[in-house]
């Protein structure tokens, strides 16, 4: 590959990487006959500035390493300039790039990044904000904050740090009151979340969170039919079983705008795993094939 590589590694994300320098990185590369540029940040303000660094310089491929909090910072920076993204999955869950069919395997993406094909896929936003997998608001981005409350006060791990902090929420109010409105109608809703995808996710007992495509132009925005606290436990244990009929359990709408309103100066939200605060109205929208990236090349 000829073109110029600019890599932004993510030195907080995963274990993927290890105690590997940055020259390691660049060794990976030149096996596949790339001569990158490798970049390490400290922080997510440092992320953005390379990200801004790398849009701005002469590289035609932005390569992010990290999860997809990471991913997602870097791409909006990709998207604006009209470079293509690379990507190393080095986070816990790596969703994006799962969903793009890129190996979880360092050496095997870096493969990919040398040897695929750019496809043009969407990208989300709320209030001009993007996000390459979701957004939500109610009860999951809560429980991040608690999440990461528990992490730094009580030094609990990631996991058990959220299924406390999901305890709590469930036994304190779950629910909140929401106006959506789509293409001209208002339905009022009292529901513990509203989940926002870019392009439909999959809701079976092997596939939940999967997408089988980032190309079709669409928000998939789904929220609990069922009311009461009744109602979400019985989701939680259809979701753990794989007993969750979409068309019964949840309101799925599939668009391309939605506005949704909700009391208070600010909501939070989350966005790729990160949480925002965002003022309302949120207006949420698809950016059809606003993004190149690097994928595996379809097999003959």
């Amino acid at each position: 590959m000829s073109v110029p590589v600019f890599v932004i590694v993510n030195a907080g994300s995963g274990s993927v990487l290890g105690d590997e320098t940055a020259n390691s990185l660049r060794e990976r590369f030149i096996a596949f006959g790339i001569k990158a540029e490798v970049r390490v940040a400290g922080s997510g303000k440092e992320i953005v500035q390379l990200a801004r660094e790398a849009a701005e310089g002469e590289a035609d491929l932005i390569v992010a390493g990290g999860g997809d909090g990471t991913i997602s910072t870097i791409a909006l920076e990709a998207s604006s300039a009209g470079k293509t993204l690379g990507i190393l999955p080095l986070g816990t869950l790596n969703n994006f790039s799962k969903d793009l069919g890129i190996p979880q395997n360092v050496n095997a993406a870096v493969r990919v990044i040398a040897e695929g094909e750019v496809r043009q896929i969407d990208l989300a936003e709320v209030n001009g904000r993007i996000f390459v997998n979701n957004s939500s608001i109610g009860l999951y981005p809560k429980m991040v904050v608690r999440r990461e409350q528990q992490q730094q006060k009580l030094g609990r791990g990631k996991w058990a740090a959220a299924f406390w902090a999901s305890l709590r929420l469930l036994r304190i109010s779950p629910f909140l009151k929401v106006d959506i409105e789509l293409e001209g109608k208002v339905f009022e809703r009292k529901t513990p979340f509203v989940f926002v995808g870019n392009n439909e996710y999959e809701m079976d007992m092997y596939n939940i969170g999967r997408r089988p495509t980032l190309e079709e132009g669409k928000l998939s925005l789904y929220f609990l039919h069922r009311e009461g606290r009744w109602g979400l436990v019985m989701l939680l244990w259809k979701t753990i079983t794989g007993g969750l009929k979409q068309w019964k359990d949840f309101e799925a709408v599939a668009t391309e705008h939605v506005t949704i309103r909700a009391k208070g100066k600010r909501i939070r939200v989350a966005l790729d795993g990160e949480t925002t605060l965002v003022e309302p109205p949120l207006e949420y929208r698809i950016r059809p094939k606003a993004l190149k990236v690097i994928v595996p090349r379809d097999e003959p």
